[in-house]
């Protein structure tokens, strides 16, 4: 079997084996969940419940007012307790709403079956998906409704299902890929009706002999879905590097995955829209590993959006030794956190907790021009001089040098023989230039 792989890229060690053999569980519902209104990429929602009303599993609770957005919608029955700023994974605050739970376990009447597949229309594919609050579900939280509303220029005619899920220590993917295959696709199919294209493929590293075999299995009969088994390597999960490696297409600097024909998606994702199609339940719930050396028992949880991270971790047996450090997501690209009382939510693939020898960060040193982190750059970057700008605070120079091409997968931090702050001063040159030109576009 061929392996398909990209340019660059690094090797770190996997870390998957204590979960990677632990099948799903599904979590202890919580007695209060903390619901963001911003779980996504885009304008936030606004609530449209009130404190004091009483809501129902599956109820929308906050509207999405942009098309870039997506609505947010009751994990639990219960009450809403209150409505206020709390801090998210990512470091900032946003709107949330809490609800507490009444134990009742309603669901509200609005959850219907959508039918079949070989029934919708498109159009209305596309509507159930954006009503159903549906992201990227391998942490980029996208909404999937607007990658699947091209433009009409844009001709695309091949979706990717990322199933890499190339980041150390991660196996939700991994353990839904082999506990139910069916529904991601299900899920795929709806997709490439929705946007009327005839090729489909799912992306696989090879250190998941198992899942390969699962999802091949699976699309015995569809002739024109095909699984793509890749070579284990980090970041072979990212948009670019998935289309390189597959369709040997080459996104141009600035540009989409849609500028050449092509929508990258993940499995979690597939599975979800075949969830709602199938029971009409919006996105209420994800798939999360919880591992690392400072948890007494790594699980692959199936969790309630909005449940706080220290009952997750409660429920893995708690802490065996003191955290040295706790991140949301993977341990490359994920957000390191204050605390444990921040909610899980849409976008919350991991949550890893190190001990203190792990998260012992050495002090950086000069960098020695050695050019690693040139040479395995995976979007071609030269990051040392990306990072050397931004951190002189020349951010027009930062972004002559490619600054929002940067897909933040933190391999040029890895390699760097001398810790280099490259990937953190790299984000920070990123949110400045992206910042700027919002105000210059208002002002215009």
């Amino acid at each position: 079997m061929k392996f398909f792989t990209f340019r660059g890229g690094i090797h770190p060690p996997e870390e998957k084996e204590t979960t990677a053999q632990l099948k799903i569980e599904k979590a202890v519902e919580p007695a209060t969940v903390i619901i963001p209104l911003q779980q996504h990429i885009g304008a936030p929602c606004e609530p449209i419940v009130k404190v004091g009303d009483a809501v129902k599993i599956g109820q929308k609770i906050g509207e999405a007012k942009g098309f870039v957005s997506a609505p947010v919608h009751a994990s639990i029955s219960g009450t809403v307790k209150a409505i206020g700023d709390v801090p998210i994974g990512t470091g900032n605050e946003a709107l949330a709403i809490v609800i507490e739970s009444d134990g009742k376990n309603e669901v509200d009447g609005s959850i219907q079956p959508k039918g079949n597949i070989e029934a919708l229309e498109p159009k209305k594919i596309i509507d159930i998906i954006k009503e159903a609050g549906i992201v990227g579900m391998g942490g980029a939280t996208f909404p999937t409704h607007v990658k699947l509303s091209p433009p009409p220029e844009k001709k695309v005619d091949t979706i990717i299902l990322n199933g890499a899920e190339c980041e150390p220590y991660l196996t939700a993917d991994h353990r839904l890929m082999l506990e139910n295959p069916d529904d991601i696709i299900l899920g795929l199919k709806a997709m490439m009706k929705a946007v009327g294209v005839e090729n489909g493929y799912i992306g696989i590293e090879n250190n998941k002999p198992d899942a390969i075999d699962m999802m091949l299995k699976a699309v015995e009969k569809e002739s024109n879905i095909k699984v793509a088994a890749l070579q284990t390597k980090y970041p072979q999960g990212g948009e670019k590097q998935l289309i390189f490696a597959i369709t040997n297409k080459e996104v141009p600097s600035g540009g989409l995955p849609m500028d050449v024909g092509v929508i990258v998606s993940n499995v979690g994702t597939a599975a979800q829209i075949a969830k709602t199609i199938k029971t009409g339940m919006p996105l209420i719930e994800r798939i999360t590993t919880v591992t690392g050396k400072a948890i007494k028992e790594p699980k692959n949880l199936l969790i309630k959006i909005g449940t706080p991270v220290k009952e997750l971790i409660e429920q893995c047996g708690g802490y065996v030794e003191e955290p040295g450090k706790l991140i949301l997501g993977g341990p490359m690209m994920g957000f390191a956190q204050h605390n444990d009382e921040i909610p899980a939510v849409k976008g919350t693939s991991g949550v890893l907790v190190f001990n203190k020898e792990e998260a012992e960060m050495p002090n950086p040193l000069n960098c020695i021009r050695c050019g690693r982190c040139v040479e395995i750059c995976p979007a071609n970057l030269q990051p040392v001089y990306i990072s050397e700008n931004s951190l002189a605070n020349r951010m027009e120079h930062a972004e002559k040098y490619r600054a929002l091409d940067c897909i933040e997968c933190g391999s040029c931090s890895y390699v760097c023989p001398s810790r280099r702050p490259l990937l953190p001063s790299i984000r920070v040159a990123k949110n400045q230039i992206i910042a700027k030109k919002r105000e210059q576009k208002k002002s215009n």
